[in-house]
This record gives structure tokens, C-alpha cells and sequence, in this order.
């Protein structure tokens, strides 16, 4: 990681517009009060699905555990952002989804694989559903776009994620 850039328990703010709460009149959007920094915010170009292998840590711990994933792979993360409504933290660096959170707070998620990033929910919602998966959750509006999970018949559960804009444009 160059000297000068030094990343703390925020996103570099920096680069990203301040955050604009909607209208008292708009619905409720899950980024809603999140700190969200992506250097990308919309998967619609992908080629091909981005696979994230999931880490759990503790609070207090994704700052520490970014870093070490950071040198390991010799890349910085591409993503940080908060879930206020799950009380999470994540950041990815490389392959590795990074999720932060109490015992309680990431029990629902211990049992889920991975997270693909794709260009599109939608296709893959209904090769699923063809093939006999079971959706178990969503699709959702989530803090970075939309997302669902899938138990494949083989019983294996996997996330997957598009991104787009929040409304704020971040």
C-alpha cells in the first residue's frame, strides 16, 4: 500500500460525494445512514461473476484483518461499507468477502458459502429456480443493489449480488 495512503476504519471519504439523506417522502433505502465506498458502483458490465470467499470476524476486527489480506494478495479493497441494518461491516480485497459482526449479528449468514458479484440478479434467480434450487432469501434491495441466495440442489447456499448506484449516486 503506497506511504501516503493509509486506510483507517473509514472509507477514504476523499473520493466518494458526501452522503445525501433521501426525502422524507422517499421509501427507506438500506444505505440509508451506511458508510459506502466502491470503486465501482455497478456490476452491469461484468463478463463474468466475481467470486468472493466469505471471512467472518468480530467487531473491532476488519480494519486488521483488511490489512493482512491486503499484503497477502498485494492489492488494496475495492470495496468497504457498513449495514446498519444488520449492524455489519464488510470490505473485499481480492476474492475475499471480509464481514464483520457480532456472534449473533452473522449467525444467518455462517451457513452461505460465498457471494457472486454479477452483471445481473435476474438470470441467475431463474436458471436457478429451473434447476430445482431453493431461493432462500430475496431477491432484496441491499445496501450496494440487489441481491438473493440460493440453496443449490447439491445443498450448497451462495449469494448473489448485483451493484448499481445507491440514490445518492454513491
Amino acid at each position: 500500500m503506497p506511504e501516503t495512503e493509509q486506510y483507517s476504519a473509514q472509507p477514504p471519504h476523499s473520493r466518494q460525494p458526501p452522503h445525501s439523506p433521501q426525502p422524507p417522502h422517499s421509501p427507506r433505502h438500506p444505505s440509508d445512514g451506511a458508510v459506502l465506498w466502491r470503486r465501482s458502483t455497478d456490476s452491469s458490465g461484468l463478463t463474468a461473476p466475481r467470486t468472493f470467499v466469505r471471512v467472518f470476524t468480530g467487531p473491532g476486527t476488519l480494519e486488521s484483518v483488511t490489512a493482512f489480506y491486503e499484503q497477502l494478495l498485494g492489492v488494496e479493497r475495492d470495496m468497504w461499507f457498513t449495514y446498519p441494518d444488520l449492524e455489519l461491516a464488510l470490505a473485499a480485497v481480492g476474492g475475499f468477502l471480509l464481514i464483520e459482526g457480532t456472534e449473533e449479528g452473522l449467525a444467518p449468514f455462517l451457513d452461505t458459502a460465498g457471494t457472486l458479484l454479477v452483471d445481473s440478479v435476474q438470470p441467475y434467480l431463474e436458471r436457478l429456480k429451473a434447476a430445482g434450487a431453493e431461493i432462500t432469501e430475496g431477491p432484496k434491495t441491499v445496501p450496494t443493489g440487489t441481491g438473493f441466495s440460493a440453496r443449490h440442489p447439491d445443498g450448497t447456499v451462495i449469494e448473489y449480488v448485483e451493484h448499481r448506484p445507491t440514490p445518492d449516486g454513491r
